[in-house]
């Protein structure tokens, strides 16, 4: 009777964890390597064709490589290898213009490399420097968003400083490099840039405005790129606060998230706003309470506006895929809920949404690291 009584606990646990993420697909391994696939990046088009881009290798050279879906994550393409080279290719960020094409940009070396596809992920154009980034290259980690008129925006951080360049002709040609930030004793790094429906550019970053005080910083340009207005602090504490996300809804709200370390080994993800274009921010609010870490938030907002962020968290013992959303601008959210439960680690899920949400991520669990997905189903 006992060995029954537990039985039927176990499955009601297991049913019940299963009716709190019924509205989730269950996780797709996406690919099967003897590499390490990570550091994974999704966009969706607007067909709802879904695009993943990653890096894979062993860690001392890695190559890009892309896949794609055309039936809602359903069946993948073949992983298509986008770069070539002797070095090291690594950290790919994917846009999507109103045409479709498809645009990957990610560190090579020591430099900023691009390339493009125009049909579907089928080829790519040859890849194509767009920065010599000359001091260590692991703090690059670029950034791109594409506006209305089809504009690519790309942003980059070096040791000291963040730079920036954009292409009007589909990436024919490229304005010189701004330097948005520059400093030579201020590090500055993990940039994320989004643009408003009037294509405003927005980006934040975060710098080290101390030994242990690293601080969320955002700049802003009303002309797409063009001019840039002066750069505003948004932290002002005493621990440390990195690696930032943003995003911006359709009445312009401008919306960012970030990792912020609490105490030591107590890392949460906090949230905070804008209603007038950056001017002015809402204080922060912590969307975490976990013992342990919360680490590299990444942020998408739907079709309805509402805001969905994922992240990394060790509150069930091993690194896992967690999501909040709201609905009413980041004023209320969600319970928070656990997308990954494997046995090994689950690392550096990336967001991206329209009426449908989708996560993708890598997890350690076959031995090495693999990209897993999934989507949300039920808006």
């Amino acid at each position: 009777m006992k060995r029954l009584v537990l039985m039927m606990l176990a499955l009601g646990l297991f049913f019940s964890a299963q009716a709190v993420y019924s509205d989730w697909t269950p996780g797709k391994r996406l690919t099967w390597t003897s590499n390490a696939s990570w550091v994974p990046d999704i966009a969706v088009d607007s067909n709802n064709a879904i695009h993943v881009v990653w890096q894979e290798g062993p860690d001392t050279r890695t190559e890009i490589y892309y896949k794609g879906s055309t039936d809602g994550g359903s069946t993948w393409s073949t992983a298509k290898r986008l770069t070539w080279t002797s070095g090291d290719s690594h950290h790919p960020a994917i846009a999507i213009d109103s045409n479709g094409h498809i645009y990957v940009v990610w560190v090579e070396g020591a430099d900023i490399y691009w390339s493009k596809s125009t049909d579907g992920g089928a080829t790519w154009s040859t890849a194509q420097e767009l920065d010599q980034v000359v001091e260590s290259f692991w703090y690059c980690y670029p950034a791109m968003a594409i506006d209305s008129t089809d504009t690519v925006h790309v942003v980059w951080g070096r040791i000291y400083g963040i730079h920036y360049t954009r292409s009007t002709d589909g990436g024919i040609t490229w304005s010189g490099v701004q330097h948005l930030r520059s400093s030579d004793s201020v590090f500055s790094s993990r940039q994320s840039v989004c643009i408003d429906s009037n294509n405003q550019v927005h980006v934040v970053w975060y710098e080290d405005a101390g030994v242990s005080n690293d601080e969320i910083y955002y700049k802003g340009s009303p002309d797409g790129g063009t001019t840039w207005g002066a750069t505003k602090r948004l932290t002002w504490t005493s621990v440390r606060s990195q690696d930032p996300a943003i995003s911006i809804d359709s009445n312009g709200d401008i919306h960012v998230v970030w990792e912020e370390h609490y105490t030591p080994g107590n890392y949460e993800i906090s949230f905070k706003k804008s209603l007038d274009e950056g001017v002015t921010w809402t204080p922060g609010k912590k969307l975490t309470w976990a013992e342990g870490y919360s680490s590299d938030p990444k942020m998408s907002i739907d079709s309805n506006n509402a805001v969905h962020v994922v992240w990394w968290d060790t509150a069930s013992g091993v690194w896992e895929a967690y999501y909040r959303r709201s609905t009413d601008g980041g004023t209320t959210w969600g319970a928070r809920k656990r997308l990954s439960w494997n046995s090994g680690y689950s690392y550096h899920p990336a967001i991206d949404s329209n009426t449908v949400i989708h996560v993708v991520w890598d997890d350690n669990t076959p031995g090495n690291y693999e990209i897993y997905y999934r989507k949300y189903v039920n808006e």
